[in-house]
C-alpha cells in the first residue's frame, strides 16, 4: 500500500512537472515523451532522491503524452470547412436556445465521401433552424460542417482553445440542413438521461421558472435555465462554485449516506455481526458521494471531493487514518494521473488551493457550536483572500463582498437547500407525489436566498476589476495570503499584506505626451478598436451580440478594457448600426455611462447616440482625434460609417468602419498629409472596399484586418489583400493574430507591439 504520509512531496513534484509543460509553445515528439516516462521509472528505483526526481520527470512525460494525444485527436486541417458524416452519442444535457440547440456529440464513426475517418472525441455542435428535441445519450447520424477548436484571444480574455483541450473537444461545427439524418434511442444506462428526468421533474413541480432553474442547478448541475444576469449576480457575490454543485455539496451527500447507514443499523442492529459499522458507514458515504457526483456530471470540484472521500473511505476500511493534507495530496496525485490536462482549468486551482489554505490556516478554537461558527466565519475570510489572486488571474475580477456573501450562502445552500433537494430527488424516484411539497419548499428557500444575493450584488465592491495579473504578482500575493493566515506565533504576519501590492497597484506604462496606443481587438467577424492616450480613451465599435445572448461587448471588449487598466472611456463611436459593429455597444455604454456617444446611424442604434459630428475634434495630451466626412443620409448603411482619424506626433491611425469604394475618395480628400498612417482595412477586406486609388492616396505603412476565422463571408478577400501586397503594404489579421497592439510613440515610427496569439504562444493554440 502507498504510504500516505509520503504523498505530499511526490504530489507537489508531479504537479510541478505537469505544470511546466503547459508553458511550452510546442510539445516534443511522442518518442521523447515515452523516453521521459521510461527514465522516470528507472530513477524511481534508485532511492528516495531518485524517486522525487522521477515524480517530476513522470509529470513532464505524462503531460506531454496526454497533451500531444489531445492535439492529434483534433480535426485534421484538411477537413476544415468540409461536410463530414458523423455517427455518435449526445453527451451531457443539450441546451435549447432561441437561435439554436447546442450539444456535445461523442464521435464514434466518421467518414467523408464513403472514406472512413479517424475522428473520435467530443464535438461541440449547434443545430440551427427547427432543431428537434435531442434526448441525452441518444445516437445520431448527422452531416456536419466542422472546424478545429478556435477562440478569440484578447487582453484579459478567456482561452477557449485551452478549455477545448482540457475538455477533450476535438472539433466544433453545425448540422447541415440539406442532408439526411437519422436517430436512435439511448442504449443501456444513461446517467445524463437520469439528470434530465430529475431536471424535468423539478420544472414540472415548481411554478416559478427561475426558482426551478436555481433548484435544477443546485440539484443536478443543470445550468441551462440560468441567464447571464444570474451569473453576474453569482460573480458579484463570489459564489459561482455554489451554483453548479461544488465539492462541498458532494461532502454533504456523503454525510447523507452516512446518516442513511446509521438509520439502517439502528433499525437492524444484527447487521453489525455480518458487516462492522465503520466500513459500512464509509461505504455508504462513498456510494452517496459517487451517485451525487454522477448526477452532477462529474465536474472537477466534485471529482476532487469524490477522490478525497474515496481515499478516506478506503483508509477506514483498511484501518488507516490519513490526515487532511495526505488525503488532499493523494487526491491531487489521482487527478493528475487520470487527467494531467485538468491543470488547464480554473476549477482545478480554485479547488485544490482553496482546500489547502483551509487546512493550513484554520485552527479550531473551541468545540461544538463555537468551534463551528469560528471555522465558518474564518474560513470565508481565508477563502476570499487566498483565492482572490487566482480569481483575478483567471477571470479578471473579484468580489470584495464575497466573504460576507459566502458566510450566508455556503451554510444555507449546503445545509438547508441541498439536503432538501436531495430528499426531493429521492422522492421523485420513490414516491413522486411526496416530492412536490419537498421541492416546493426547497424552491422557496432558493428564492429567498437569491433575493438576498441580488441585493448584495449591488453593494460597492461587488465587482472589483484590476489590470491583467502577471505571474510574479500572482505568486507574491498567494505567498502573502499564506503568510497573513499563518498561526499566531508567526512574527509580523501583517507584512503579508505588503505582498498584495503588486497585485492591487500594478505598474502601468502609459503613452507619453504626443503618443498613443491602439488595440484592434479580436471579436471574430466584427470590429472593435480601442485607442488610449496618457489620460483619455476612445472605443470604436464593440463587436456583435447574438440571439443566444452571447455579447462580445460583455465577453471580449469590456474584459480587454479592464485588463489594460483603463478606468474610464471618454468617447464611444459606433461606425454604423450593423450588428457586427454595434451589437456589443449597449453593454459597453452601460459600463461607462458618462462617455460621449456617437454613431454613423444613430436612428438604428439600440442605445441613444448622437450623429457623428463631421469636423469635430478632441485634443488629448498632444493627440488629435477628428471625425472625417464619409457617407450621407440616404446612402447605404456601410457608407454611412463614421470615419475617425487619430493623429499623434509621429503616427496616425485611420478607422474606416465598413465604407466602400464609393465614399473612399471623399475620405481620402479630407485626409491631409501627415506622419505615417496605419489603416483599419475597410469592411473587413471586402472586395467592395480598399480601392487602388484609396490605397495610393492614403499610403498606409501597415493595414489591420478584423475578421473571423473561416468566416462565411470569406473576408478578407484574397484579391483585395493582393492589392495591399502589390502596393508593399504589410497587413495583419485578427483571425490569425488575435488582438493586435500598435504603439505610436512620440519619437518613433508606429510599430506593432504585440499580437496576442504570438505574444502568449502555447502548444494548444493554432
Amino acid at each position: 500500500m502507498v504510504r500516505v504520509r509520503g504523498a505530499i512531496g511526490p504530489g507537489l513534484l508531479l504537479l510541478a512537472g505537469v505544470l511546466a509543460v503547459q508553458w511550452l509553445p510546442h510539445l516534443p515528439s511522442r518518442g521523447w515523451s515515452i523516453a521521459m516516462l521510461v527514465l522516470a521509472c528507472a530513477l524511481a528505483c534508485t532511492g528516495r532522491r531518485g524517486r522525487w526526481v522521477a515524480c517530476c520527470l513522470f509529470g513532464v512525460g505524462w503531460s506531454c503524452l496526454c497533451g500531444g494525444a489531445g492535439m492529434e485527436a483534433r480535426l485534421p486541417h484538411a477537413l476544415e470547412g468540409k461536410d463530414v458524416w458523423v455517427e455518435g452519442r449526445v453527451s451531457g444535457l443539450p441546451s435549447r436556445r432561441e437561435d439554436a440547440t447546442g450539444f456535445l456529440l461523442v464521435a464514434e464513426r466518421a467518414w467523408l465521401d464513403d472514406v472512413p475517418l479517424s475522428l473520435h472525441g467530443l464535438i461541440r455542435v449547434n443545430w440551427y433552424n427547427n432543431a428537434p428535441v435531442l434526448a441525452p445519450c441518444s445516437h445520431w447520424r448527422l452531416r456536419l460542417r466542422l472546424k478545429r477548436p478556435r477562440g478569440l484571444l484578447n487582453p484579459g480574455g478567456s482561452d477557449s482553445e485551452r478549455s477545448a483541450l482540457e475538455r477533450g473537444i476535438v472539433a466544433t461545427g453545425y448540422v447541415r440542413e440539406d442532408a439526411g439524418r437519422s436517430a436512435a434511442p439511448p442504449r443501456g444506462l444513461c446517467i445524463d438521461g437520469v439528470r434530465d428526468a430529475i431536471s424535468r421533474g423539478i420544472a414540472a413541480r415548481v411554478d416559478d421558472a427561475h426558482d426551478a432553474a436555481l433548484l435544477q442547478a443546485f440539484s443536478v448541475g443543470d445550468i441551462r435555465g440560468l441567464s447571464q444576469h444570474d451569473w453576474e449576480v453569482a460573480r458579484a457575490n463570489g459564489i459561482p462554485h455554489l451554483i453548479a454543485i461544488s465539492g462541498f455539496h458532494v461532502g454533504v451527500a456523503a454525510l447523507f449516506g452516512v446518516w442513511l447507514m446509521r438509520v439502517l443499523y439502528a433499525l437492524f442492529p444484527r447487521l453489525a455481526l455480518r458487516w462492522p459499522r465503520p466500513p459500512a458507514l464509509a461505504a455508504g458515504a462513498l456510494l452517496a458521494a459517487a451517485v451525487y457526483s454522477a448526477l452532477a456530471g462529474f465536474g472537477l470540484p466534485t471529482v476532487r471531493t469524490l477522490l478525497m472521500i474515496t481515499v478516506v473511505a478506503l483508509a477506514r476500511c483498511l484501518r488507516r487514518h490519513p490526515g487532511g493534507p495526505q488525503s488532499l495530496a493523494l487526491a491531487l496525485v489521482a487527478v493528475l494521473l487520470f487527467d494531467p490536462l485538468s491543470v488547464l482549468s480554473a476549477g482545478f486551482w480554485l479547488s485544490f488551493v482553496g482546500v489547502a489554505f483551509l487546512m493550513l490556516c484554520l485552527n479550531v478554537h473551541g468545540k461544538g457550536l463555537r468551534g463551528f461558527l469560528h471555522e465558518l466565519s474564518a474560513g470565508q475570510m481565508v477563502m476570499t483572500l487566498s483565492l482572490m489572486p487566482l480569481t483575478l488571474w483567471f477571470f479578471g475580477e473579484a468580489s470584495l463582498v464575497g466573504a460576507l456573501s459566502n458566510l450566508v450562502a455556503v451554510p444555507f445552500v449546503s445545509f438547508v437547500i441541498v439536503p432538501c433537494a436531495l430528499v426531493g430527488m429521492v422522492m421523485l424516484g420513490v414516491c413522486p407525489p411526496l416530492a412536490t411539497p419537498v421541492l416546493w419548499c426547497a424552491a422557496w428557500l432558493a428564492h429567498a436566498q437569491w433575493w438576498l444575493l441580488e441585493q448584495m450584488a449591488t453593494w460597492p465592491g461587488a465587482h472589483w476589476y484590476l489590470p491583467e495579473v502577471g505571474l510574479a504578482a500572482l505568486l507574491l500575493s498567494t505567498l502573502g495570503a499564506l503568510w497573513l493566515f499563518m498561526p499566531r506565533g508567526m512574527p509580523m504576519r501583517w507584512l503579508g499584506i505588503v505582498l498584495f501590492l503588486p497585485l492591487v497597484w500594478p505598474q502601468r506604462v502609459l503613452p507619453a505626451a504626443g503618443g498613443f496606443q491602439v488595440w484592434m481587438l479580436d471579436v471574430g467577424q466584427g470590429l472593435s478598436v480601442l485607442v488610449r492616450t496618457g489620460q483619455h480613451a476612445l472605443l470604436y465599435d464593440a463587436g456583435a451580440k447574438f440571439p443566444s445572448d452571447f455579447d462580445l461587448g460583455e465577453a471580449a471588449v469590456l474584459p480587454s478594457i479592464r485588463a489594460l487598466g483603463i478606468d474610464t472611456l471618454d468617447v464611444l463611436v459606433a461606425s454604423h448600426a450593423d450588428n457586427d459593429h454595434a451589437g456589443g455597444m449597449p453593454a459597453v455604454a452601460a459600463a461607462f455611462p458618462r462617455a460621449e456617444r456617437y454613431a454613423g446611424e444613430p436612428e438604428r442604434m439600440a442605445v441613444p447616440m448622437a450623429a457623428c459630428p463631421v469636423g469635430r475634434s478632441w485634443h488629448w495630451e498632444g493627440v488629435t482625434v477628428r471625425v472625417l466626412p464619409s457617407g450621407q443620409a440616404g446612402d447605404a448603411a456601410n457608407d454611412r460609417s463614421c470615419v475617425v482619424l487619430v493623429e499623434g506626433v509621429s503616427g496616425r491611425v485611420l478607422l474606416t468602419g465598413d465604407i466602400s469604394t464609393r465614399v473612399e475618395p471623399r475620405v481620402a480628400e479630407a485626409l491631409s498629409a501627415g506622419p505615417p498612417l496605419v489603416l483599419s482595412v475597410p469592411h473587413h477586406g471586402s472586395r467592395t472596399s480598399s480601392g487602388v486609388a484609396f490605397l495610393r492616396a492614403t499610403e498606409p505603412t501597415l493595414a489591420l484586418v478584423s475578421a473571423g476565422w473561416r468566416n462565411r463571408f470569406r473576408h478578407p478577400n484574397p484579391q483585395v489583400m493582393q492589392r495591399y501586397e502589390q502596393a508593399g503594404i504589410p497587413w495583419l489579421n485578427t483571425a490569425t493574430s488575435g488582438a493586435i497592439q500598435v504603439d505610436f510613440p512620440p519619437t518613433q515610427r508606429p510599430a506593432v507591439a504585440a499580437t496576442w496569439r504570438q505574444r502568449q504562444s502555447r502548444y494548444w493554440r493554432e
